[in-house]
């Protein structure tokens, strides 16, 4: 389900047809505010970590949880409800993580904030750490279907940032705060 589209019909606005015309957290921000993009996250994270969690539950393998983490990460930038549009994957994957290993999450998370936290460009926060994440979930022991799934995703999310690096590499993507057409 494309949270940030029922997020933005209760709040009154079609994320589609604002910003970038996402339907992600970033995009739902500049229309809704904090709150509708809080929701939006919180909604988009438990995408990914709900049908993991389940899985795990099940007694499924790594295979089979790698199998159900692209599944959840694939339908949330490719919805059925949008006509296989959506958002970038980004806040699915990272539920995907805290479900399968978290501390490689956690290593991501830490990519994602200092990038933001220096830069003030969300998307080159996500850019970063789908960069960053097959090499932390290496690092963290995880069996091998979990590495590439980590490779898998993270072709996914950079796939869906395309717009995002050519906008990028002109120096037009706007940061935090400022209008689309500021740059970067």
């Amino acid at each position: 389900m494309p949270v940030g589209m029922l997020v933005g019909r209760v709040r009154g606005f079609d994320p589609r047809k604002v910003g970038s015309g996402n339907v992600g957290m970033t995009n739902v921000a500049r229309a809704g505010g904090r709150s509708a993009a809080a929701i939006t996250f919180s909604g988009d994270l438990l995408k990914g970590l709900i049908p993991v969690l389940i899985a795990k539950t099940a007694g499924l393998g790594p295979g089979a949880l790698a199998c159900v983490g692209f599944a959840a990460v694939a339908g949330s930038a490719a919805s059925i409800f949008m006509g296989f549009s959506g958002g970038r994957g980004v806040s699915t994957s990272f539920g995907v993580w805290l479900g399968l290993a978290p501390a490689a999450a956690g290593i991501a998370l830490a990519v994602f904030v200092a990038i933001v936290a220096i830069g003030r460009i969300v998307s080159l926060g996500s850019i970063s750490a789908a960069i960053a994440l097959a090499p932390a979930v290496a690092a963290t022991g995880s069996p091998r279907p979990y590495i590439m799934l980590a490779i898998a995703v993270s072709a996914v999310v950079l796939m869906r940032h395309r717009e995002n690096i050519r906008r990028l590499i002109a120096g037009e993507e706007p940061k935090i705060g400022a209008g689309k057409k500021s740059p970067a």
